[in-house]
This record gives C-alpha cells, structure tokens and sequence, in this order.
C-alpha cells in the first residue's frame, strides 16, 4: 500500500512516517520545511526514513497546485493523511490570512488532486480547538454548537468542511481526526510541554498563565498514530472522530511532573488568560472506540517521563 503523507517531517507526521515503514508501507512525503520553527528539527526527524528505500520526500508546499499535482500523478497513492498545516492558536491570531492560505487553499488542494488521482481513503488531521471554549465535558463530534475562537481553529473547521463537501459531491471516503493536545518526542518547541522544560532545564521563568486551573486532555503522539493507522485501514465514508485520552491535566499538576522529571524547581509568572486560549478539553473517545478500536495506553506521568528522557538526549 502506498501512502502519502503531508506534513510528514513534522511531530506528529514523522511518528506517522515511522510507523508506516515498519508495517511495511510505500511512503510519500511532503514537507515544506517551513520556518515556523527551526527545519534542522524536521531534518532530524527524517533522518531514518530518508535512508529507507520506500521512502520519497518531496520539499514542496500544498499551496502549488501544481506541484501536488506532479506528485499524485506520479505515485497515485492509495491513501492520503493530511496533517501539514500551520499550526498554533497564538500565532494564528497575529497572521490570520497565512492561516487561512495555508490551511484553507492547501487542503483545497489536496483534496482536488485525491479526487482526480483517485485516492481510496484520505484522512485530515484536524484539531480539538475547533469546539471553543465551552465547560460541559466531554466533547462530543455530534454537538453541533462548535464555535472556533480562533483563526487556526476556524481554519480546521473549515477543512472539515471541505471534507464533507468532497465526500458528499464524490464519494470520497474521508475521516477527520480531532487531535487533543498532542504531545511526546518531537514536539514542536512552541508548544507547551517543549516549552516548559527547556524553560525550568536552563532556569528561565515560565509564563504561567490563567490561576493554574485550566485543563487540558493530553494525548501520546503514539496513541495518536495507532488511531491515524486504524483510520486508513477503514472505509467509514465521512466521519468526525476525536483521538483524546478522556483524560484532563491541570496546568499546575503538569508543571510538577515536569518539574520532577527535569529535577528542578520552576520559576513562574503569573500571567493574564490568552486570547484564543480555551479553558478545557476532554474528548469523549466512544466514537473511536467504536469505529476504529481505539485505546490510548500512555496516561501523563508516564508521557512526560517519556518526553523528558528525549528532550535530555537531545
């Protein structure tokens, strides 16, 4: 089976990467190596699958049409994974227009080129933000009232839009994945977890925002992959399905673990809540459960023991 995956020498993409190679899967990889962090980062994370002779890496952006049509045509993947995207709350409210171009036009795009191509089975990675701020939990994908409070949420949205659109105009089969704050090896240096312990390991004060209560549901990028795998090897037609822990961490209990790992004190300030920011997630897993036998297996301790044994090695 041949695969493609956009994103792929990314965080979670590159997990992904390694996971299809050692099932034994042909893999296509596109990556823009965007600046948006430091690529030498991606270029680590490809390191392996590059020596590997079912591996293509394309260093293109989904926005060139007409590249991503000189890929498709020239692999005809079987199926499609779409996790490039840019990412980030924070950032997505400064620049919303490149969120926009890059998460709308791009996935547009490849969408137009699975169609054409004939791609079996294409799965989008979407996001949890897209529900908003809201306290009732779990999330649950038949709750209709999601009101994204941020541009990159309202872009994953969109994509998920799109999907449907494909799938109800083409038939398509077509699985939007909403991801629950994914964390672990490789995480993107901006984001939290990364964040934090470079922060307490070089004894730098940590932006502590909001009183410590938010909560999020964090998720092992390798039960997330296990759930990207059991999403392609099924023909749902269109579905929406959280890939969650069902599990919420408080802010300040996440801090101590990594204070306990990293083996040092943090040095916090306190700071106001973040606009586009949420104050929970939890994600109602049933679905995936269900539909694709889901069952994460790495609860937090032991996620951010993992994450610190890699961030020490780096």
């Amino acid at each position: 089976m041949k695969i493609l995956v956009t994103g792929g020498a990314g965080f979670i993409g590159s997990h992904l990467v390694d996971r299809l190679l050692a099932d034994g899967m042909q893999v296509v990889c596109i990556d823009n190596f965007d600046s948006f962090y430091d690529p030498r980062l991606k270029e680590r994370n490809i390191a392996g699958p590059l020596k590997h002779r079912r591996f293509t890496l394309y260093r293109d952006d989904i926005r060139d049409l007409p590249a991503m049509e000189k890929i498709f045509k020239k692999h005809r993947p079987d199926a499609l994974v779409h996790l490039a995207a840019r990412a980030g709350v924070r950032p997505s409210i400064k620049d919303p227009l490149l969120y926009e171009d890059v998460n709308i036009k791009g996935t547009m795009n490849l969408l137009e080129c699975a169609k054409k191509y004939g791609v079996k089975k294409t799965v989008f990675g979407s996001s949890s933000s897209v529900y908003g701020a809201r306290e009732k939990i779990p999330f649950k994908e038949d709750e209709l009232a999601q009101k994204p409070i941020s541009p990159y949420a309202a872009t994953k949205m969109a994509g998920e839009l799109l999907c449907y659109t494909y799938h109800h105009l083409y038939k398509m089969p077509i699985t939007c994945l909403r991801f629950f704050t994914v964390y672990g090896p490789r995480q993107r240096p901006e984001m939290g977890i990364h964040k934090f312990t470079r922060e307490i390991v070089n004894g730098e004060t940590v932006e502590f925002f909001g009183d410590g209560h938010s909560a999020r549901d964090y998720t092992f990028v390798l039960d997330i992959v296990e759930g990207i795998c059991a999403a392609i090897g099924k023909d749902l037609g269109y579905e929406i399905i959280n890939l969650g822990d069902c599990n919420t961490v408080k802010l300040g209990y996440l801090i101590e673990l990594i204070e306990k790992n990293a083996g040092k004190k943090a040095k916090i300030r306190k700071m106001p809540d973040q606009p586009g920011d949420v104050p929970i997630t939890c994600a109602s897993i049933d679905k995936a459960k269900k539909l694709l036998g889901y069952e994460p297996k790495v609860k937090i301790e032991k996620g951010i023991e993992e994450f610190a044994k890699w961030y020490k090695a780096q």
